[in-house]
């Protein structure tokens, strides 16, 4: 169903239901593997109008779900979303390619250069205004007080939106590496297509993304540098997602340690077997009121998904595999 939702969602708080069809169809865009992407043309020049406007509210501790991908975020994000002061928008991609086109390494929206990391230098005055104008038309369209952005990407961004919202807190989702390493695998063979000699899957147009998280990334990562040369080769979907996996959990610690009190941690897994615990304390950290229909929803909806098993790994990613999934307090298993 359109923008992920269901009939307990809209029974639970019909208004959310109107600012999730507002956020999908207005901000978010349609993404490589998706259909009707001719709208991408109209709501990218919507989005250009939106940011000459005068800001008509002010941005005040936006939240920002950052990770890897398929590690629980969207979940996490729709039950975020039924809190009563929360405005969810699900990866908008079309809003930041607006305020920073060269954001976009999948291809959704141009084929042109792209920056896997971010940082405070990257951000002009521009950049700021239009970002303020953008997600303040959102919060006023859709009548909420806070703004959570899921969009793991961000992760090798934060010193750049920070440097645009001083105040955002992010939440750094992490989830068991073997079970993303699954997740993201079945996700790419299933939506993956063949569109106009394009090959578009969970490695963007014809592994654009996969491109630049390699030479962007893996040429700057310390566990994985010395083996550039073997990991530029990985063509297996389970090979690439565990590189991506240790960029994002090495990334997401590093800035944990640089920035302790706007990131905090939390695991897929307590989340799904604990939901009333977990959020509670994830309420506290995004300074956000206690709402008994926001909790009751999520207790209704979470549930654990059981683990998948270890798998064979190319060594020159098995061992920094193994040490990140230590680092993050994960139990490594046997190795396959």
């Amino acid at each position: 169903m359109i923008a992920q939702l269901d009939p307990l969602y809209i029974r639970t708080r019909p208004g959310k239901a109107v600012v999730r069809v507002s956020s999908h169809l207005l901000f978010q865009g349609r993404f490589v593997t998706t259909k009707h992407r001719w709208l991408n043309r109209i709501i990218l020049a919507e989005l250009s109008a939106m940011k000459r406007l005068p800001r008509l509210k002010s941005v005040e501790k936006p939240i920002f779900i950052v990770g890897t991908g398929r590690s629980g975020s969207t979940i996490l994000g729709k039950v975020l979303s039924m809190h009563r002061d929360i405005g969810f928008l699900n990866e908008p991609k079309a809003l930041w390619y607006t305020i920073f086109p060269e954001e976009d390494v999948n291809g959704h929206f141009s084929r042109g250069p792209a920056l896997y990391r971010m940082g405070a230098h990257d951000v002009t005055p521009s950049i700021q205004q239009a970002a303020h104008r953008l997600f303040g038309t959102y919060l006023a369209i859709t009548g909420s007080r806070r703004v959570l952005d899921k969009n793991p990407e961000v992760v090798f961004r934060i010193p750049f939106v920070k440097t645009i919202f001083p105040d955002a807190k992010f939440i750094f989702l992490v989830r068991n590496g073997w079970d993303t390493i699954s997740s993201i695998t079945t996700w790419s063979r299933r939506y993956g297509k063949q569109v106009n000699g394009d090959i578009e899957d969970w490695w963007g147009v014809n592994q654009r993304k996969w491109r630049f998280l390699v030479e962007q990334l893996v040429t700057a990562e310390p566990l994985l540098s010395q083996s550039y040369e073997q990991i530029k080769t990985f063509t297996r979907h389970e090979d690439m997602a565990a590189v991506e996996w240790v960029l994002t959990m090495q990334e997401g610690l590093r800035m944990m340690g640089s920035l302790p009190d706007s990131i905090f941690l939390v695991r897929y897994e307590e989340v799904t077997a604990h939901p009333k615990k977990a959020l509670q304390k994830l309420l506290a950290f995004c300074e956000l009121p206690d709402d008994p229909v926001f909790l009751a929803y999520a207790q209704q909806v979470l549930e654990p998904v059981p683990h998948k098993g270890p798998l064979p790994l190319p060594s020159a990613i098995e061992d920094p595999f193994f040490e990140t999934m230590r680092a993050i307090d994960y139990p490594v298993g046997q190795r396959p």
